[in-house]
């Protein structure tokens, strides 16, 4: 077996020993980008036995995505640094992965829209952060225009407004939950308490994201991904400790923890209003809480684009969606975006 190496760089020597030199001077740009551990820099020799080994994108003109293709095809050799360059697995049949196509084209396939002409504040909300994820890291190896950069840039991150509304959303979430934990212990549902537990530690694990304005991947990688916020260290093994507790006095500790950290964070930020992170009982219950509403308040009161303010609170589509189905096929996710427009009662987006 040849030696592993993280799948970007592979695909950067392919490009650079061979794909370039095939290219020629056709004006292009070329990247590793789209679906794949390996494009998120999560890939291990484990990942060598399903769908890994030297790939990119190359994007050039209408003009010249025929010609370039068939070129490639025939030019490309059986194996690079000792991996095949034709690969398939589970029903994908062998054939290499040099994927020759116009930017706008790849991007309406990944996004469901062409981010050269803009994003629109329906377009921010009806696509998941992991589909964001896969055409904002990865890497870009060669653009002679510099319109694969600028669509990148563009997609980094949300609009401040939309940013906004997310983060109050994300609490919104929490608040509408964070009692349960407590009254399914009381009434001896240990199972129930356990599993709301984890549900909060799923929602402050994303909000970290969103304080830290990073978009998240999908389940496999979430913590992972987790693991390179600054958060972490901090909220790691109080997360931890919630889901490994075995009372909800220890429970309710961990997460009292995890949310007052949380919110000294989102103070941090200095876009809304201070909001006191201390927790309190629940209206006369005995179940501490952080009382999450107050800091989604905070963030929709800092939202002045008029269309945002007449949604309903339930934020993008992956913070009210949790189908597989729906998240990964812009065939679907993407017209899910027509749901805003019955929600709002201002303005169309623009």
């Amino acid at each position: 077996m040849p030696e592993y190496v993280p799948g970007v760089e592979l695909s950067r020597a392919f490009y650079a020993e061979v794909v370039a030199p095939l290219i020629g001077d056709v004006p292009h740009a070329a990247a590793f980008l789209g679906w794949g551990s390996d494009v998120m820099g999560f890939d291990t020799l484990r990942s060598t036995d399903h769908g890994w080994g030297p790939r990119l994108q190359v994007f050039v003109s209408v003009e010249d995505t025929a010609p370039l293709a068939e070129l490639i095809a025939t030019g490309l050799p059986a194996e690079f640094h000792g991996w095949p360059t034709h690969f398939g697995w589970d029903n994908r049949p062998v054939k290499h992965h040099v994927e020759v196509t116009t930017l706008a084209e790849w991007l309406r396939g990944r996004l469901g829209f062409d981010a050269t002409e803009g994003v629109s504040l329906q377009a921010w909300l009806s696509t998941p952060q992991q589909r964001l994820l896969e055409v904002t890291t990865g890497a870009v190896f060669h653009d002679d225009r510099g319109e694969l950069t600028a669509a990148r840039e563009l997609l980094a991150w949300y609009p401040d407004q939309v940013w906004l509304w997310l983060l109050g959303c994300q609490w919104r979430r929490l608040s509408q939950e964070e009692h349960f934990v407590g009254r399914t212990a009381e009434v001896g549902d240990k199972l129930g308490s356990r599993l709301l537990a984890g549900r909060l530690v799923r929602d402050l694990i994303r909000l970290g994201f969103l304080i830290e304005r990073r978009y998240a991947p999908y389940s496999k990688w979430l913590g992972s991904g987790f693991a390179q916020l600054d958060a972490h260290s901090e909220l790691a093994p109080v997360l931890l400790e919630v889901l490994g507790a075995d009372t909800y006095e220890q429970r309710e500790a961990a997460l009292v923890s995890a949310v007052e950290a949380l919110a000294v964070r989102h103070n941090a930020l200095g876009v809304t209003a201070p909001v006191d992170p201390s927790v309190r009982p629940f209206h006369s219950r005995p179940f501490l809480v952080l009382d999450s509403n107050r800091f989604a308040n905070a963030c929709f009161e800092r939202v002045t684009d008029p269309w945002l303010k007449s949604l309903q609170p339930v934020g993008a589509i992956d913070q009210f969606v949790d189908s597989t189905d729906v998240l990964s096929d812009p065939e679907r996710f993407a017209p899910l975006g027509s749901i805003y427009r019955t929600w709002a009662e201002g303005e169309s987006p623009s």
